[in-house]
This record gives structure tokens, C-alpha cells and sequence, in this order.
């Protein structure tokens, strides 16, 4: 698959948040959505993310962006880990992997020599209009959100 790439047409997806609530790109029509990936809750790099764009949330919003991470964990997961780090943002279970393929991020990795399937830490940001503004490939985790806002003024 080809990578996504700003100015492409963000994949439809729908998925059910940690309440088993359903969430849609339809959802986010007219308002800017930071859809982010990430490998797994509760580890290190991933609970960085998550926490710095906890603590980033009102600014991002009051600029005018909603934030929803996805990852292949379950519901009940994602639900424990909002709860840990009281993040105020949806995390959406895609256990099936369907929206993870659909924007290219569920692919070969390799660690230690050893090749796997597993979540490529991307962020993308989508525009009301439902086009890819900015895809970040390289977080910073400990500073997700200055990243993204600083790539938004460019």
C-alpha cells in the first residue's frame, strides 16, 4: 500500500472507543481531528504520547483540534489506561487491525534481527473537510503535542 501523504483523502473508519461507544471519521466533519497510532498501551514510549497530549489537550482543542489515539488493544485496555492516566481524550480498540491497514501503519517491523507485524507511531492530522493535512512518522513522544503544534504553524 502506498503511504498516506498530506493532501490525500483521509480513509473512512469507524471503530468502538474504551466504552464500546462507536466513533467514525464522520464524526469530526467541519472539525480538525489529530488521529494518532501507537503500538500498545501501558508501555513506555506509548504512555509518554498519551500523557503529553493529555497535558496538551486544552490547548489543542482551543486551537481547534480533537485528539483520538488508536491501537490494537481492547476496549477494556484502553479503559484502564485512560483510567491510570486520566486522559481526556477516545482511544479506539482496533483489535481486527481494519483501521490501522486502512491508513498504512499496521506493517513488517523488525527488532533484534527478528521481523513481526506490528503499529508504526504515526500521527495524522485531518481537516474538517476530511483531507490529510500533516502525517508526523518521527514522534517525539515526550513532546507529541509541542511537535504537532509546531508542525501546524508551519
Amino acid at each position: 500500500m502506498t503511504p498516506l501523504k498530506e493532501g490525500d483523502k483521509a480513509p473512512f473508519f469507524k471503530g468502538l472507543n474504551q466504552n464500546g461507544q462507536e466513533i467514525s471519521l464522520d464524526d469530526f466533519k467541519g472539525r480538525n481531528l489529530i488521529l494518532y497510532f501507537y503500538p500498545k498501551d501501558n508501555t513506555s514510549g506509548c504512555t509518554a504520547e498519551a500523557c503529553n497530549l493529555n497535558e496538551n489537550y486544552d490547548t489543542l482543542t482551543e486551537k481547534g483540534y480533537e485528539v483520538v489515539g488508536v491501537s490494537p488493544d481492547s476496549s477494556a485496555s484502553h479503559q484502564k489506561f485512560i483510567a491510570k492516566y486520566n486522559l481526556a481524550f477516545n482511544l479506539i480498540a482496533d483489535t481486527e487491525k481494519t483501521i490501522l491497514e486502512a491508513y498504512g501503519v499496521w506493517a513488517e517491523k523488525s527488532m533484534y534481527g527478528r521481523k513481526y507485524m506490528g503499529v508504526l507511531r504515526t500521527t495524522f492530522v485531518i481537516n474538517g473537510e476530511g483531507t490529510i493535512t500533516r502525517v508526523i512518522t518521527k514522534v517525539n513522544t515526550k513532546a507529541a503535542a509541542e511537535q504537532l503544534l509546531s508542525a501546524m504553524s508551519e
